[in-house]
C-alpha cells in the first residue's frame, strides 16, 4: 500500500504532518487514525496491513509537536476534531470513521462528538476516560506519575519529564510478546517519538487531565470500546466509565490482554466500522 506524506497548513499559521493511503473510488471507508502517547503519526504496518485487505483507505497524522506537526501547547482534546477536519477538507474527504489507540482514543472520541455530520463510527482501543471523582481515576495504573504532575499545569508535567524514565511493569508478558513480534513497528515510532522530544507527550497529559472540551453524551455515531482487562496503563475501569457515559457505545472485553497486545482487535475493529459506514 502506498503512503503519501503531506503538510496540511491550517489557518491559524500551523500545519500538521499526515499520512494518505490514497483515493479510491471503490474504497468502502475512510478511516483516520489517531496515535497513542508517544508516537509519530505515522501509520503503522500491522494498522496498513489491515486496511490495504479491506479496501480501506487509511488517513493519519501527527497531533501538534508529534512528528512533524507544528506545536500547539494548551491544546486540549477537542482540539483534535478541527485538525483532522482540516486534514479532510484538504484532501477532499467528507465522511470518515475514526479509530485511536490508547492517547489517541480520546481524540477519536473528540471528533465523534464535535464532528456528528462526518464520522460514521468511532473505536477507541485502551482510551483513557476523563478526569473524574466519580472514582479513583489513577487506580491500576502501574506508573500514573506523568498524569498526576500533569493535573498541575503543563510547567509540573514538563518538570517530571525532566527526569522521567519508561517503567516496564507497564506491560504484561503479552505486551512484551507483542512488541518482540507483530506490533514490534509501533515500539520502533515510540522510540523516534521520543528522541524528537517529550512537548508531545506532556500536551497529550496535560489535556487528558484537564476538561476534554467536549460532551461524551452529545456522541451521535456508534461507538466501540476495546479494553484489555489487565492493562497497567490505562486500567479497565475507564472503559467501563466511559461505556457508561456514551450513549452508543459497546464494549469489548478482552479478558487475556493489556495494553500493547489488545491491538490485535484492529483488523476486527475494522470490520465493525465497515459494518456502520
Amino acid at each position: 500500500m502506498t503512503v503519501t506524506e503531506l503538510d496540511v497548513p491550517l489557518g491559524d499559521g500551523r500545519s500538521l504532518h499526515a499520512y494518505d493511503t490514497g483515493a479510491d473510488a471503490s474504497s468502502p471507508l475512510t478511516l483516520v487514525w489517531h496515535h497513542g502517547s508517544p508516537q509519530t503519526g505515522a501509520p503503522i504496518e500491522p494498522i496498513l496491513q489491515a486496511a490495504s485487505a479491506r479496501g480501506i483507505r487509511l488517513l493519519s497524522y501527527g497531533r501538534p509537536s508529534y512528528g512533524g506537526s507544528t506545536p500547539r501547547p494548551g491544546r486540549d482534546v477537542a482540539a483534535a476534531a478541527a485538525d483532522v477536519a482540516a486534514i479532510a477538507d484538504a484532501l477532499g474527504v467528507e465522511r470518515f470513521a475514526v479509530m485511536g489507540a490508547s492517547g489517541g482514543g480520546p481524540h477519536a472520541l473528540a471528533c465523534a462528538a464535535l464532528l456528528p455530520e462526518r464520522v460514521t463510527g468511532a473505536v477507541s482501543l485502551a482510551g483513557i476516560a476523563p478526569r473524574t471523582d466519580a472514582y479513583d481515576w489513577f487506580a491500576g495504573m502501574a506508573a500514573p506519575g506523568g498524569l498526576r504532575s500533569a493535573v498541575e499545569g503543563r510547567a509540573a508535567r514538563a518538570a517530571f519529564a525532566s527526569t522521567e524514565e519508561f517503567d516496564p511493569t507497564q506491560f504484561l508478558p503479552v505486551d512484551r510478546a507483542a512488541l518482540d513480534a507483530r506490533w514490534a513497528p509501533l515500539g520502533a515510532d515510540a522510540m523516534r517519538a521520543g528522541e524528537a522530544g517529550p512537548d508531545g507527550l506532556i500536551d497529550d497529559d496535560v489535556a487528558f487531565a484537564a476538561p476534554w472540551g467536549f460532551d461524551l453524551g452529545g456522541i451521535v455515531a456508534p461507538v466501540l470500546l476495546v479494553q484489555g482487562e489487565g492493562d497497567r496503563v490505562v486500567p479497565a475501569k475507564h472503559a467501563s466509565w466511559l461505556l457508561a457515559h456514551i450513549p452508543r457505545a459497546s464494549l469489548w472485553m478482552r479478558l487475556d490482554d493489556g495494553h500493547v497486545s489488545v491491538l490485535d482487535v484492529v483488523p476486527d475493529a475494522m470490520d465493525w466500522l465497515l459494518d456502520r459506514a
